[in-house]
Parts: structure tokens; C-alpha cells; sequence
């Protein structure tokens, strides 16, 4: 009885995480409204400019109260911006694989699937996300409210640069 329950329970298991690697509608294939293609487009922006390391842009991307999650804890945008500015992260580069945005109202969720180079530490690493973005729109203007990173299970679909 107790084997049999355990069984149980790690099917079940396993059939969650089958279902949270389900695919993102590609991008090249699916059709965008005008405001989830803006919300497309300043995602990709932001993965720019935390790339070059612009927190100036990203102080005025990212809300006040914004949040942040990685793998090794969360914090907020000041030390978002800090860890940035300092190279304690440097977001290399983002491969985007596949993402969908949903809206509600004036909140867009945007998921990415993802190859992230990273240099955390010193040292060049290379995992696969699911990102989720939350923008909300105040004024006319799209503000981050949070960005999860999501660790796949996933291989790896970007091979290192030697």
C-alpha cells in the first residue's frame, strides 16, 4: 500500500513537470496585437540593455516597488540596479527560443523561454529560464513590476562559445 502511494504520488509528480515544459507559441508564427508586440519589443530592449549594463534605462524601465527572483533568492530594484552596475551579474546575452504575452487590463505577463550567458561571480554560466515579466501600464507608459527566472529541466539548446 505505501509503495503503491508513492508510486502515485511520483506520477503525478512527473505529470506536472511534463505539463510545465509545454511549448511557448513561437513568436515568428503567431500573431501579435499592437500592444503585445510592444510589450515583445521592450522585453527584448530590456535584455539590451541589462546586457550593456544600462541601469540608467532600467531604473526608468523597472517600478519603484519592482521585485526580482533568481535562483539564489530575490531582492528588490535598487539592488537589481547595484548587482548589475557592480558586474556581480552581467546578463551576456538572452536567446530567445519562444515567448507569449497575456493581458489583463492594464498588466502584461510575458513569458520567455531562454538560454541565459551569464557571468555570475567570475565565472561563465549558461542555464535555461522560463522568464516571467510583469508590466503594468501607468501613463501611457509600460513599467516592470517583476522579472522570475524559472529553471528548466530542459538541455541546454545554446552550446558554449570556446
Amino acid at each position: 500500500m505505501k509503495t503503491t502511494l508513492i508510486a502515485l504520488c511520483l506520477f503525478f509528480a512527473a505529470l506536472q513537470v511534463s505539463q510545465a515544459q509545454a511549448k511557448l507559441p513561437n513568436s515568428a508564427t503567431t500573431t501579435f496585437t499592437k500592444e503585445e508586440q510592444e510589450i515583445l519589443e521592450l522585453s527584448k530592449t530590456k535584455w539590451t540593455w541589462m546586457s550593456d549594463k544600462n541601469v540608467e534605462s532600467l531604473d526608468g524601465l523597472f517600478k519603484e516597488n519592482c521585485v526580482f527572483v533568481h535562483m539564489g533568492g530575490s531582492w528588490g530594484k535598487k539592488q537589481e540596479l547595484d548587482i548589475i552596475k557592480g558586474g556581480g551579474i552581467w546578463y551576456k546575452k538572452a536567446e530567445i527560443y519562444s515567448a507569449s504575452v497575456n493581458m489583463f487590463g492594464n498588466t502584461a505577463i510575458l513569458l520567455n523561454d531562454i538560454d541565459l550567458v551569464a557571468v555570475v561571480g567570475g565565472n561563465e554560466v549558461i542555464n535555461p529560464f522560463m522568464v516571467t515579466e510583469v508590466y503594468i501600464k501607468e501613463d501611457g507608459k509600460w513599467k516592470m513590476g517583476s522579472l522570475t527566472f524559472s529553471h528548466l529541466l530542459r538541455p541546454l539548446k545554446l552550446k558554449k562559445e570556446e
